[in-house]
């Protein structure tokens, strides 16, 4: 079984060090909190050494859908990211102000990048500026589901405990990249290795066979003069089209940044076979606990709609909640409202929302759903990692086959071509 490390804060505001032993690092942290502290860092130790898990940000986006990469000065990473959540909650929770907080975290952070980043958020805390605002002007660091969750703890005095959810949330949400990653790794090495099979055949193997083709008379499949025409390309431009595919790629991510690219990507997202149900139950869950959080700790249900929304993520799914709130404000009923978003909440979702605001039991129905459906995507992830593999071997097998049974045909037929 993996062994975790950890720093945590006792009840007296004093740091403790300890070992822990868990199958996954969430169930390690559920450990170490039933022990009563509040854990600041985590890390796997393996052979005797520690082993920090991956950033978010070296493999993959934050849940914004945010670029995983850039090209300019270096990023606060995700794992130091998790870190300072984890530790402001902790240090909120033992009574330190935010600004003696914040000071401490410049102090203790483990790189330059993110200690100049904590105190600059220092800075702007202290000129009166709001936690949430002076993340939001770091998009590079906070996404906008952080400081959205942020500025839902802020107004409804419960900091600490929305700063403890974001960092259990980044914390499952690097444990569920790692399986994808891992489970992606074998098919990913497959894949690398049939395009250097692919390019060699087209390269090399594919013009010794023109040359016995060019010596018969006779039209050539059409399976094979696809495969001809692919092969003098890749000779003859194969730079020009590397080149291609590289600025191709380069202005597609930016005009997935750009709002309007944003917005055409995000429902086409929505819309595809797999990614799509699972990315709006996903935003459902995110929404639901955050509403139900707001509305337990006597958050008005408007201005808790108005939070929570910004905490779906897709723009798409945001406007159609904005105008169920909108109805609400009307003197409308929450479950009622939401009808507007089929996409998001399904009739048994509402039906439940309905029979719960009625009871006067809507936020702890809210967070119910949201685990159920947390529950929920944890197995059907698992199933779509399951199927991606071989999937892959099989799009690998085809593609391969495709250019063996293009050259082979005119084989069969070589007598009729030279008769």
């Amino acid at each position: 079984m993996p062994t975790f490390s950890y720093r945590a804060l006792q009840s007296d505001g004093r740091m403790a060090d300890g070992i822990a032993e868990a199958a996954s690092r969430p169930e390690a942290l559920r450990m170490i909190e039933g022990k009563g502290l509040r854990p600041v860092s985590v890390t796997e130790t393996r052979g005797g050494g520690s082993r920090s898990s991956k950033s978010g940000k070296e493999v993959a986006a934050q849940n914004t859908g945010m670029p995983g990469f850039s090209f300019g000065a270096a990023k606060v990473s995700g794992a130091e990211l998790e870190n300072f959540t984890r530790l402001l909650s902790s240090l909120l929770a033992a009574g330190v102000p935010l600004s003696r907080a914040l000071t401490i975290l410049g102090k203790e952070a483990s790189s330059p990048v993110a200690s100049a980043k904590w105190r600059e958020i220092h800075g702007l805390v202290v000129d009166g500026m709001s936690l949430a605002n002076s993340m939001a002007r770091s998009p590079e660091t906070f996404p906008k589901v952080y400081t959205a969750m942020v500025e839902a703890g802020e107004a409804g005095g419960f900091l600490d405990v929305v700063l403890a959810q974001i960092a259990d949330f980044q914390s499952r949400e690097k444990e569920l990249r790692s399986k994808v990653l891992t489970a992606m790794i074998y098919p990913a090495v497959l894949l690398v290795m049939a395009l250097v099979v692919l390019t060699v055949l087209l390269v090399f193997f594919i013009p010794k066979f023109q040359k016995v083709f060019a010596s018969a008379k006779g039209a050539l499949p059409l399976i094979t003069q696809i495969i001809i025409a692919a092969s003098d390309i890749l000779r003859s431009y194969g730079l020009l089209v590397l080149v291609g595919l590289v600025l191709g790629g380069f202005f597609l991510r930016t005009w997935i940044i750009s709002p309007a690219g944003r917005r055409i990507w995000e429902g086409l997202t929505l819309k595809a076979p797999v990614v799509g149900p699972l990315s709006a139950r996903f935003a459902m869950a995110r929404f639901c606990r955050m509403l139900g959080t707001l509305i337990g700790a006597d958050v008005q249900l408007v201005q808790a709609l108005n939070v929570a929304r910004r905490s779906i993520g897709n723009q798409i799914l945001v406007d159609a909640v904005a105008r169920s709130i909108d109805q609400v404000q009307q003197g409308g009923r929450l479950g009622q409202s939401l009808a507007e978003c089929p996409t998001l909440f399904s009739g048994s979702v509402m039906e439940m929302i309905s029979v719960a605001e009625e009871s006067g039991r809507l936020d702890v129905e809210l967070i119910r759903i949201a685990n159920v459906t947390e529950s929920e995507l944890d197995r059907r992830l698992k199933t779509a990692v399951a199927l991606a593999e071989p999937l892959m071997l099989f799009l690998i097998a085809g593609f391969i086959g495709f250019i063996f049974i293009g050259m082979l045909l005119p084989v069969f037929s070589l007598q009729d071509y030279i008769k």
